[in-house]
């Protein structure tokens, strides 16, 4: 092999190189994105979920009470 021949590789070998860097720096940035993006949703689904089960609770105890009001007169009646 040619000293050209061998330069011709190896530049070649880099460039390989240099683009397989280039895809995997993308790549890393695209994760870091959507790594964002998915604790954002999970914080926000975790505060609805936590809303939501206080609302739960409110009417659980709003539908007891009635249930208590409801038995009380029908003793009473």
């Amino acid at each position: 092999m040619t000293e050209k021949t061998e330069t011709t590789s190896l530049g070649e070998e880099v460039d390989r190189l240099e683009a397989q860097v280039g895809q995997l720096l993308d790549t890393v940035d695209r994760l870091l994105r959507e790594n964002r993006s998915l604790r954002a949703q999970q914080e926000s689904l975790t505060t609805e979920r936590a809303n939501l089960l206080e609302k739960h609770d409110m009417v659980r105890t709003r539908v007891e009470g009635i249930i208590t009001r409801l038995k009380s007169m029908e003793n009473g009646a």
